[in-house]
């Protein structure tokens, strides 16, 4: 609410709600509206509605590897910035972005370099994981994608964001071309995933965002995929 600057009586209006309703979600966190109002909410304040009630999103599903899914998007840009923002600022432990280019990440978050860097001061590990600017596989990529704004230069937007980092404990980066269909975002237990689709631009494909509720699940597979990559991956810097 601070973030989108909205009081809690207008927030009420915004929902169709009494202001004593949204002062109890504000006292009683464990205190979820009804799904419906649960999405006015979540939409009028630009955040993931698993964000503001992980308890309830997750109630939806009790069992099997369909728990661990905490939101569905059907395009990655239909993720509001705040949660990666929330997902980033909330991280203590570790980082991961292992996008083939992570170039929109520092294009959508303010101040990313200064975060990242309060985060590896504070003990927090830092990883990046990017596609080879100059390999075939990024070549290839780009004659699909035919766009202005070639994978290559999005790479190297990175690169260059990423070199004002490389002198920091806890912060890492490396190569790698085996990624180039599958993105995996990953803050502590919190991971955003996106398969890509065809020849379809990284924040048209779907994506989900999961939340790991235990060992194997959905989150611990992805998490050994980007695991596997990295041992696999070539330092960026020497």
């Amino acid at each position: 609410m601070a973030e989108a600057e909205v009081s809690t009586n207008r927030l009420a209006r915004m929902v169709g709600v009494s202001a004593k309703t949204a002062e109890r979600w504000l006292k009683d966190p464990s205190r979820a509206p009804h799904p419906d109002t649960r999405s006015a909410v979540a939409k009028a304040l630009g955040a993931d509605e698993g964000m503001l009630w992980p308890r309830a999103a997750r109630s939806v599903v009790k069992t099997g590897a369909s728990r661990e899914i905490t939101q569905a998007y059907p395009y990655r840009n239909a993720c509001p910035s705040a949660v990666w923002g929330q997902l980033i600022d909330a991280a203590s432990h570790s980082i991961t972005f292992a996008g083939y280019t992570n170039y929109f990440v520092w294009q959508e978050q303010p101040r990313l370099v200064d975060r990242l860097t309060a985060k590896a001061a504070a003990g927090c590990s830092v990883r990046f994981l990017v596609g080879d600017p100059e390999s075939d596989v990024t070549r290839r990529r780009e004659e699909i994608e035919g766009v202005p704004l070639t994978v290559s230069t999005r790479i190297r937007i990175t690169l260059d964001a990423l070199s004002k980092l490389k002198h920091l404990d806890g912060v890492d980066a490396r190569f790698s071309d085996e990624h180039i269909a599958l993105s995996v975002f990953s803050f502590d237990s919190e991971m955003l995933v996106t398969p890509h689709l065809s020849s379809l631009l990284g924040h048209e494909s779907p994506m989900l965002h999961l939340h790991r509720m235990g060992d194997d699940g959905l989150y611990d597979r992805f998490a050994g995929h980007v695991s596997a990559l990295w041992e696999g991956g070539r330092p960026v810097w020497e």
